[in-house]
């Protein structure tokens, strides 16, 4: 690399036309070191074992309890609406007393409040059904 220490022969000083980058290299060090050092007190979290996701395919047997709940709030046992509650409890201790037991599949709107499923899933559990499962649409494939 070479040095202009003096004007040159000719008498005219030249303009010295390149751009001096130690003073950038240096500062994008200074914060290269300071990323290094912040990234793992940034990333710090709980460590938790989170639930992987799953597609089984749903077995259709006649005897499964298809019941909906619409995001109104609305109960319905495969397609006939339940009033309240307390009539799918009544309607639910018959398929509880059963052996073998059917399975109890909740269809929740998008849209449906938590609450509303919820109810749902304690009246399950209140009278005594063992297994209950959710169903949902399957993510687009390839995305």
């Amino acid at each position: 690399m070479g040095m202009n220490v003096g004007a040159s022969d000719s008498g005219e000083e030249e303009v010295v036309s390149t751009i001096n980058t130690t003073p950038l290299v240096d500062v994008m060090l200074v914060l290269l070191i300071i990323f290094l050092i912040t990234i793992p007190v940034v990333t710090q979290s709980v460590n938790l074992a989170l639930p992987k996701e799953t597609n089984q395919v749903r077995k259709t047997k006649p005897e499964n309890i298809e019941l909906a709940v619409t995001k109104e709030g609305e109960i319905y046992w495969n397609t006939a609406n339940v009033p309240n509650v307390e009539a799918l409890k009544d309607r639910l201790r018959g398929i509880a007393k059963m052996d073998p037991q059917p399975e109890v599949h909740i269809r929740g709107d998008e849209k449906t409040r938590y609450e509303s499923v919820g109810k749902v899933i304690l009246a399950a559990q209140q009278v005594g059904i063992l297994k209950v499962s959710f169903v949902t649409e399957p993510p687009a494939r390839g995305g």
